[in-house]
Protein backbone atom coordinates (compact mmCIF):
# COMPACT_ATOMS: atom_id res chain seq x y z
CA UNK A 1 0.00 0.00 0.00
CA UNK A 2 1.01 3.84 -1.10
CA UNK A 3 0.92 6.57 1.26
CA UNK A 4 2.23 9.92 2.40
CA UNK A 5 3.23 10.35 5.94
CA UNK A 6 5.11 13.91 7.73
CA UNK A 7 5.98 11.83 10.56
CA UNK A 8 9.42 10.36 9.04
CA UNK A 9 12.85 11.13 9.53
CA UNK A 10 14.23 10.26 6.06
CA UNK A 11 18.06 11.96 7.12
CA UNK A 12 18.70 8.85 9.89
CA UNK A 13 17.17 5.81 7.60
CA UNK A 14 20.57 4.84 5.64
CA UNK A 15 17.75 2.08 3.66
CA UNK A 16 16.27 5.12 1.80
CA UNK A 17 18.87 5.61 -0.72
CA UNK A 18 18.86 1.88 -1.37
CA UNK A 19 15.29 1.92 -2.21
CA UNK A 20 15.69 4.89 -4.39
CA UNK A 21 18.46 2.91 -6.72
CA UNK A 22 16.03 0.18 -6.66
CA UNK A 23 13.23 2.61 -7.80
CA UNK A 24 14.93 3.74 -10.30
CA UNK A 25 16.47 0.88 -11.89
CA UNK A 26 12.50 -0.92 -11.51
CA UNK A 27 11.36 2.16 -13.15
CA UNK A 28 13.18 2.01 -16.64
CA UNK A 29 12.16 -1.18 -16.77
CA UNK A 30 8.50 -0.46 -16.48
CA UNK A 31 8.86 2.59 -19.03
CA UNK A 32 10.30 -0.07 -21.90
CA UNK A 33 7.91 -2.86 -20.65
CA UNK A 34 5.03 -0.36 -21.54
CA UNK A 35 6.21 0.62 -24.37
CA UNK A 36 6.35 -2.62 -25.89
CA UNK A 37 2.18 -3.42 -24.74
CA UNK A 38 1.34 -0.37 -26.74
CA UNK A 39 2.81 -1.70 -29.76
CA UNK A 40 0.60 -4.92 -29.45
CA UNK A 41 -2.35 -4.81 -27.19
CA UNK A 42 -4.89 -3.63 -29.84
CA UNK A 43 -4.47 -6.23 -32.13
CA UNK A 44 -4.09 -8.89 -29.23
CA UNK A 45 -7.14 -8.01 -27.78
CA UNK A 46 -8.95 -7.77 -30.89
CA UNK A 47 -7.48 -12.04 -31.33
CA UNK A 48 -9.30 -13.13 -28.36
CA UNK A 49 -12.15 -14.79 -27.92
CA UNK A 50 -13.94 -13.72 -25.02
CA UNK A 51 -12.78 -10.37 -22.82
CA UNK A 52 -9.95 -10.51 -20.25
CA UNK A 53 -11.29 -8.52 -17.29
CA UNK A 54 -8.87 -7.93 -14.17
CA UNK A 55 -11.53 -7.39 -10.93
CA UNK A 56 -8.93 -6.19 -8.77
CA UNK A 57 -7.30 -2.52 -9.64
CA UNK A 58 -6.98 0.32 -7.98
CA UNK A 59 -7.25 4.56 -8.36
CA UNK A 60 -6.49 7.37 -6.24
CA UNK A 61 -8.02 10.44 -6.47
CA UNK A 62 -5.45 13.44 -5.73
CA UNK A 63 -7.98 16.03 -5.21
CA UNK A 64 -10.06 14.36 -2.91
CA UNK A 65 -6.59 12.90 -1.30
CA UNK A 66 -5.87 16.55 -0.67
CA UNK A 67 -9.09 17.43 0.49
CA UNK A 68 -8.86 14.61 3.01
CA UNK A 69 -5.22 15.48 4.41
CA UNK A 70 -7.21 17.82 7.44
CA UNK A 71 -8.36 14.29 8.36
CA UNK A 72 -4.74 13.34 9.20
CA UNK A 73 -4.89 9.84 7.11
CA UNK A 74 -1.33 9.06 8.78
CA UNK A 75 -2.41 9.08 12.51
CA UNK A 76 -5.45 6.64 11.71
CA UNK A 77 -5.33 4.34 9.35
CA UNK A 78 -3.34 0.65 10.68
CA UNK A 79 -1.42 0.42 7.12
CA UNK A 80 0.41 3.46 8.31
CA UNK A 81 0.50 3.56 12.04
CA UNK A 82 1.41 -0.06 12.48
CA UNK A 83 4.94 0.15 10.21
CA UNK A 84 7.97 0.53 10.41
CA UNK A 85 10.14 3.07 9.40
CA UNK A 86 12.08 1.05 6.71
CA UNK A 87 8.49 0.01 5.61
CA UNK A 88 7.49 3.77 5.41
CA UNK A 89 10.63 4.46 3.35
CA UNK A 90 9.70 1.88 0.80
CA UNK A 91 6.36 3.48 0.30
CA UNK A 92 7.22 6.75 -0.03
CA UNK A 93 10.09 5.32 -3.06
CA UNK A 94 6.91 3.50 -4.39
CA UNK A 95 4.94 6.09 -4.18
CA UNK A 96 7.26 8.79 -6.44
CA UNK A 97 7.22 5.36 -8.99
CA UNK A 98 3.79 4.42 -9.14
CA UNK A 99 1.41 7.88 -8.71
CA UNK A 100 1.17 7.99 -12.50
CA UNK A 101 -0.32 4.43 -12.80
CA UNK A 102 -2.88 4.90 -9.94
CA UNK A 103 -4.50 8.15 -11.37
CA UNK A 104 -3.51 8.59 -15.39
CA UNK A 105 -5.11 6.81 -17.53
CA UNK A 106 -2.59 6.71 -20.73
CA UNK A 107 -0.31 4.94 -18.17
CA UNK A 108 -3.00 2.80 -17.21
CA UNK A 109 -3.72 1.87 -20.57
CA UNK A 110 0.00 0.79 -21.70
CA UNK A 111 0.08 -1.59 -18.55
CA UNK A 112 -3.00 -3.14 -19.56
CA UNK A 113 -1.86 -3.56 -22.95
CA UNK A 114 1.47 -5.07 -21.63
CA UNK A 115 -0.23 -7.17 -19.34
CA UNK A 116 -3.24 -8.52 -21.87
CA UNK A 117 -6.12 -7.17 -19.79
CA UNK A 118 -8.99 -5.92 -21.74
CA UNK A 119 -11.28 -4.63 -19.50
CA UNK A 120 -10.13 -3.19 -15.75
CA UNK A 121 -12.76 -2.76 -12.85
CA UNK A 122 -11.76 0.22 -11.21
CA UNK A 123 -11.87 0.82 -7.27
CA UNK A 124 -10.78 3.04 -5.07
CA UNK A 125 -7.33 2.94 -3.65
CA UNK A 126 -8.32 1.75 0.15
CA UNK A 127 -6.57 5.03 1.37
CA UNK A 128 -9.68 6.41 0.45
CA UNK A 129 -12.37 5.14 2.67
CA UNK A 130 -12.31 7.94 5.17
CA UNK A 131 -14.50 6.20 7.70
CA UNK A 132 -13.05 8.08 10.07
CA UNK A 133 -14.27 10.85 8.93
CA UNK A 134 -17.70 12.55 10.01
CA UNK A 135 -20.41 11.55 7.90
CA UNK A 136 -21.28 14.62 5.97
CA UNK A 137 -17.25 14.99 5.21
CA UNK A 138 -17.17 11.22 4.44
CA UNK A 139 -20.26 11.26 1.81
CA UNK A 140 -18.64 14.27 0.54
CA UNK A 141 -15.10 12.85 -0.21
CA UNK A 142 -17.03 9.43 -1.33
CA UNK A 143 -18.80 11.33 -3.74
CA UNK A 144 -15.53 13.24 -5.07
CA UNK A 145 -14.20 9.54 -5.36
CA UNK A 146 -16.91 7.88 -7.24
CA UNK A 147 -16.83 10.73 -9.77
CA UNK A 148 -13.35 10.53 -10.23
CA UNK A 149 -13.66 7.03 -11.45
CA UNK A 150 -16.81 8.01 -13.31
CA UNK A 151 -14.60 10.12 -15.17
CA UNK A 152 -12.06 7.30 -16.07
CA UNK A 153 -14.86 5.10 -17.01
CA UNK A 154 -16.19 7.33 -19.68
CA UNK A 155 -12.93 8.39 -20.88
CA UNK A 156 -12.47 4.71 -21.90
CA UNK A 157 -15.96 2.79 -21.50
CA UNK A 158 -14.90 -0.17 -23.37
CA UNK A 159 -11.76 -0.42 -20.98
CA UNK A 160 -13.19 0.40 -17.68
CA UNK A 161 -16.13 -0.08 -15.50
CA UNK A 162 -16.72 1.24 -11.81
CA UNK A 163 -16.54 -0.35 -8.70
CA UNK A 164 -17.22 2.56 -6.05
CA UNK A 165 -17.54 3.47 -2.80
CA UNK A 166 -19.66 4.43 -0.05
CA UNK A 167 -19.28 6.29 3.55
CA UNK A 168 -20.06 3.17 5.92
CA UNK A 169 -19.66 5.36 8.73
CA UNK A 170 -23.33 6.62 8.45
CA UNK A 171 -25.48 3.49 6.78
CA UNK A 172 -28.20 5.70 5.35
CA UNK A 173 -25.77 7.84 3.58
CA UNK A 174 -23.95 4.72 2.28
CA UNK A 175 -27.20 3.59 0.71
CA UNK A 176 -27.53 6.77 -0.81
CA UNK A 177 -24.56 7.04 -2.64
CA UNK A 178 -24.91 3.07 -3.06
CA UNK A 179 -27.80 3.82 -5.18
CA UNK A 180 -26.00 6.84 -6.83
CA UNK A 181 -23.44 4.99 -7.97
CA UNK A 182 -25.44 2.27 -9.62
CA UNK A 183 -28.39 4.23 -11.18
CA UNK A 184 -26.50 7.32 -12.24
CA UNK A 185 -23.20 6.31 -12.76
CA UNK A 186 -23.89 2.81 -13.70
CA UNK A 187 -20.84 1.10 -11.36
CA UNK A 188 -20.87 -1.86 -11.23
CA UNK A 189 -20.42 -2.88 -7.55
CA UNK A 190 -18.65 -1.29 -4.12
CA UNK A 191 -15.56 -1.95 -2.57
CA UNK A 192 -15.72 -1.77 1.53
CA UNK A 193 -13.48 -2.61 3.96
CA UNK A 194 -13.28 -4.88 6.52
CA UNK A 195 -14.21 -2.37 9.54
CA UNK A 196 -15.73 0.44 10.16
CA UNK A 197 -13.34 1.99 12.28
CA UNK A 198 -12.32 -1.00 14.23
CA UNK A 199 -16.30 -2.33 14.42
CA UNK A 200 -16.90 -5.26 12.53
CA UNK A 201 -19.27 -4.87 10.05
CA UNK A 202 -22.22 -7.40 11.34
CA UNK A 203 -21.90 -5.36 14.56
CA UNK A 204 -25.45 -4.01 15.03
CA UNK A 205 -24.35 -0.39 16.11
CA UNK A 206 -23.16 -0.02 12.88
CA UNK A 207 -27.43 -0.70 11.24
CA UNK A 208 -25.19 -1.69 8.00
CA UNK A 209 -28.05 -4.55 7.25
CA UNK A 210 -30.17 -1.59 5.37
CA UNK A 211 -27.14 -1.17 3.16
CA UNK A 212 -26.50 -5.28 2.91
CA UNK A 213 -30.30 -5.16 1.78
CA UNK A 214 -30.09 -2.09 -0.72
CA UNK A 215 -26.78 -4.24 -2.05
CA UNK A 216 -28.71 -7.39 -2.54
CA UNK A 217 -31.65 -6.09 -4.12
CA UNK A 218 -29.95 -4.27 -6.83
CA UNK A 219 -27.59 -7.20 -7.41
CA UNK A 220 -24.61 -5.01 -6.81
CA UNK A 221 -21.03 -6.68 -6.37
CA UNK A 222 -19.22 -5.66 -2.98
CA UNK A 223 -16.01 -5.76 -3.05
CA UNK A 224 -14.32 -6.40 0.38
CA UNK A 225 -11.00 -4.74 0.38
CA UNK A 226 -8.60 -5.07 3.58
CA UNK A 227 -6.20 -1.97 4.34
CA UNK A 228 -3.97 -3.74 7.30
CA UNK A 229 -4.21 -5.35 10.30
CA UNK A 230 -6.79 -2.76 12.79
CA UNK A 231 -4.04 -4.41 16.01
CA UNK A 232 -1.22 -4.80 13.93
CA UNK A 233 1.04 -3.86 16.91
CA UNK A 234 3.02 -7.02 16.38
CA UNK A 235 3.75 -6.40 12.33
CA UNK A 236 4.98 -3.10 12.40
CA UNK A 237 8.32 -4.88 10.93
CA UNK A 238 8.94 -6.26 7.36
CA UNK A 239 5.35 -4.69 5.93
CA UNK A 240 4.21 -8.10 7.85
CA UNK A 241 0.69 -5.95 8.30
CA UNK A 242 -0.02 -6.19 4.35
CA UNK A 243 1.60 -9.74 3.65
CA UNK A 244 0.33 -11.28 6.82
CA UNK A 245 -2.11 -8.40 8.08
CA UNK A 246 -4.76 -8.06 5.09
CA UNK A 247 -5.41 -11.58 4.74
CA UNK A 248 -6.37 -11.51 8.87
CA UNK A 249 -8.58 -9.08 8.04
CA UNK A 250 -10.19 -10.49 5.39
CA UNK A 251 -10.55 -13.81 7.47
CA UNK A 252 -11.92 -11.88 9.94
CA UNK A 253 -13.82 -9.57 8.13
CA UNK A 254 -15.85 -12.46 5.76
CA UNK A 255 -16.10 -14.86 9.44
CA UNK A 256 -18.18 -11.95 10.81
CA UNK A 257 -20.14 -11.95 7.85
CA UNK A 258 -20.89 -15.52 8.00
CA UNK A 259 -21.22 -15.92 11.95
CA UNK A 260 -22.93 -12.67 12.51
CA UNK A 261 -25.82 -13.87 10.34
CA UNK A 262 -25.08 -11.48 7.23
CA UNK A 263 -25.07 -14.01 4.55
CA UNK A 264 -28.19 -15.72 6.32
CA UNK A 265 -30.32 -12.75 6.33
CA UNK A 266 -29.53 -11.81 2.33
CA UNK A 267 -28.93 -14.97 0.21
CA UNK A 268 -28.47 -13.25 -2.62
CA UNK A 269 -25.78 -10.87 -1.91
CA UNK A 270 -22.76 -10.98 -3.66
CA UNK A 271 -19.33 -10.67 -2.14
CA UNK A 272 -15.60 -10.59 -3.54
CA UNK A 273 -12.67 -11.08 -1.17
CA UNK A 274 -9.38 -10.36 -2.77
CA UNK A 275 -6.26 -11.95 -2.17
CA UNK A 276 -7.90 -15.67 -2.72
CA UNK A 277 -10.08 -14.98 0.18
CA UNK A 278 -7.58 -14.56 2.80
CA UNK A 279 -6.92 -17.81 5.39
CA UNK A 280 -10.49 -18.71 5.42
CA UNK A 281 -10.56 -20.56 2.28
CA UNK A 282 -8.08 -22.72 4.06
CA UNK A 283 -9.22 -22.63 7.53
CA UNK A 284 -12.95 -23.48 6.76
CA UNK A 285 -12.90 -26.91 8.14
CA UNK A 286 -12.04 -25.78 11.58
CA UNK A 287 -14.72 -23.39 11.35
CA UNK A 288 -17.12 -26.08 10.95
CA UNK A 289 -16.15 -28.36 13.78
CA UNK A 290 -15.92 -25.34 16.07
CA UNK A 291 -19.59 -24.63 14.98
CA UNK A 292 -21.15 -28.11 15.33
CA UNK A 293 -19.46 -28.62 18.85
CA UNK A 294 -19.72 -24.57 20.25
CA UNK A 295 -23.48 -23.17 21.14
CA UNK A 296 -22.47 -19.71 20.82
CA UNK A 297 -21.00 -19.92 17.32
CA UNK A 298 -24.61 -21.19 16.31
CA UNK A 299 -26.27 -17.98 17.51
CA UNK A 300 -27.25 -16.53 14.08
CA UNK A 301 -26.35 -18.86 11.80
CA UNK A 302 -28.48 -22.42 11.27
CA UNK A 303 -26.12 -24.15 9.12
CA UNK A 304 -22.32 -24.68 9.04
CA UNK A 305 -20.05 -21.72 8.00
CA UNK A 306 -18.42 -23.55 4.95
CA UNK A 307 -21.86 -23.69 3.43
CA UNK A 308 -22.10 -19.75 3.25
CA UNK A 309 -18.55 -19.75 2.24
CA UNK A 310 -19.53 -21.17 -0.76
CA UNK A 311 -21.90 -18.02 -1.67
CA UNK A 312 -18.68 -15.63 -2.03
CA UNK A 313 -16.36 -15.00 -4.66
CA UNK A 314 -12.88 -14.97 -5.06
CA UNK A 315 -10.16 -12.70 -7.33
CA UNK A 316 -6.57 -14.87 -8.10
CA UNK A 317 -3.96 -12.88 -6.01
CA UNK A 318 -2.92 -15.89 -4.90
CA UNK A 319 1.21 -15.89 -6.21
CA UNK A 320 0.66 -19.63 -6.45
CA UNK A 321 -1.01 -20.97 -9.88
CA UNK A 322 -2.14 -24.08 -7.58
CA UNK A 323 -4.05 -22.58 -5.17
CA UNK A 324 -6.35 -21.13 -8.15
CA UNK A 325 -6.78 -25.13 -8.61
CA UNK A 326 -7.76 -25.26 -4.97
CA UNK A 327 -9.73 -22.47 -4.91
CA UNK A 328 -12.03 -24.15 -8.18
CA UNK A 329 -12.26 -27.30 -6.42
CA UNK A 330 -14.21 -25.65 -3.11
CA UNK A 331 -16.04 -23.38 -4.57
CA UNK A 332 -16.50 -23.93 -8.02
CA UNK A 333 -14.87 -22.72 -11.17
CA UNK A 334 -18.15 -20.04 -11.92
CA UNK A 335 -16.65 -18.25 -8.34
CA UNK A 336 -13.13 -17.41 -9.08
CA UNK A 337 -11.82 -14.28 -11.15
CA UNK A 338 -8.86 -13.05 -12.46
CA UNK A 339 -7.41 -10.04 -10.25
CA UNK A 340 -3.66 -7.69 -10.24
CA UNK A 341 -4.30 -5.55 -7.29
CA UNK A 342 -3.16 -3.18 -10.09
CA UNK A 343 -0.65 -1.16 -9.66
CA UNK A 344 0.87 -2.00 -6.12
CA UNK A 345 3.82 -3.90 -5.44
CA UNK A 346 1.80 -6.49 -3.71
CA UNK A 347 -0.38 -7.02 -7.33
CA UNK A 348 0.60 -9.73 -9.58
CA UNK A 349 2.12 -8.38 -12.79
CA UNK A 350 1.26 -11.14 -14.53
CA UNK A 351 -2.08 -12.41 -13.80
CA UNK A 352 -3.52 -14.19 -17.37
CA UNK A 353 -0.27 -16.25 -16.95
CA UNK A 354 -0.98 -17.27 -13.24
CA UNK A 355 -4.40 -18.49 -14.43
CA UNK A 356 -2.95 -20.14 -17.54
CA UNK A 357 -0.45 -22.21 -15.26
CA UNK A 358 -2.86 -23.67 -12.90
CA UNK A 359 -2.45 -27.16 -12.78
CA UNK A 360 -6.18 -29.20 -14.13
CA UNK A 361 -7.82 -26.12 -15.43
CA UNK A 362 -9.31 -26.67 -18.58
CA UNK A 363 -9.68 -23.62 -21.65
CA UNK A 364 -13.64 -23.54 -20.91
CA UNK A 365 -12.71 -23.14 -17.27
CA UNK A 366 -9.68 -21.00 -17.76
CA UNK A 367 -11.64 -18.51 -19.94
CA UNK A 368 -14.51 -18.55 -17.05
CA UNK A 369 -11.85 -17.30 -14.53
CA UNK A 370 -9.96 -14.81 -16.71
CA UNK A 371 -13.16 -13.03 -17.80
CA UNK A 372 -16.33 -14.78 -18.26
CA UNK A 373 -17.49 -14.99 -14.34
CA UNK A 374 -16.76 -10.87 -14.31
CA UNK A 375 -18.81 -10.33 -17.61
CA UNK A 376 -22.07 -12.33 -15.64
CA UNK A 377 -20.96 -10.96 -12.11
CA UNK A 378 -20.72 -7.11 -13.37
CA UNK A 379 -22.61 -6.98 -16.06
CA UNK A 380 -20.16 -6.55 -18.67
CA UNK A 381 -21.00 -7.05 -22.43
CA UNK A 382 -18.19 -7.13 -25.12
CA UNK A 383 -18.80 -3.10 -25.40
CA UNK A 384 -18.92 -1.92 -21.23
CA UNK A 385 -22.10 0.21 -21.36
CA UNK A 386 -20.84 4.41 -20.94
CA UNK A 387 -22.12 5.48 -17.76
CA UNK A 388 -22.80 9.25 -17.03
CA UNK A 389 -20.50 11.17 -16.49
CA UNK A 390 -20.72 13.94 -13.33
CA UNK A 391 -20.79 17.37 -13.56
CA UNK A 392 -17.53 19.33 -12.77
CA UNK A 393 -18.18 21.06 -9.69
Amino acid sequence: MFFTCNAMDHDNCSHSRQVSERMQRYNATEVTSAAKGLATGAAARESRPGLRIDIHCHYLNTAVGAKAAVLKPFEKEPSIVHASQATRDVNMGQMKLRAAKLSDIPTRLADMDRMGIDVQAVSPAPTQYYYYAEPDFGLELARGVNDGIANVVAAQPERFVGIGSVPLQDATMAVRELTRCVEKLGFRGIEIGTHVNGVDLADKRLGLDKFFAKAEALGTMLFLHPMGFTQGERMTEHYFNNFIGNPVESTLAVSHLIFGGVMERFPKLKVCVPHGGGYMTMAHARMDHGWKVRPDAQAFIKKKPSSYLKKFYFDTVTFNPRLISDLVEQFGASHVMMGSDYPFDMGDEDPVGLVQRAPGLTSEVQAQILGGNAMKLLGIKRSARRPVTPKAA
